[in-house]
């Protein structure tokens, strides 16, 4: 009989990021209390912010744009980005993120 092997399961976890829209341009600047702060280039009009905090944190990651999603917070400066990987912990995204503010 052939078994299906299982795959590693995929997890979720979420992550406090605090949004500045409209910058000059996007970029992880630090940490505002126990949320990453991340200025984005995009207005928040139409959802554009949140697309453009979804692709800046895919791409430091190096996750697929499916596997980032805003679960609270749409329409808020603070938001909770939930991130779906079965390879990173919370903490090492953490410092991915972080570990972008000396490379800008």
């Amino acid at each position: 009989m052939n078994k299906k092997q299982a795959g590693p399961s995929l997890a979720s976890m979420r992550l406090a990021v605090q949004v500045v829209p409209g910058a000059k341009r996007s970029a992880v600047v630090g940490m505002h209390g126990d949320a990453v702060k991340i200025r984005l280039q995009a207005q928040p009009v139409e959802g554009k912010a949140n697309e453009a905090l979804i692709r800046l944190i895919a791409d430091a990651l190096g996750l697929p744009k499916t596997a980032v999603q805003v679960s609270h917070g749409h329409t808020a400066k603070r938001k909770l980005v939930e991130i779906t990987t079965n390879t990173l912990t919370l903490e090492v995204v953490r410092q991915a993120l972080i570990g972008m503010v000396d490379k800008q």
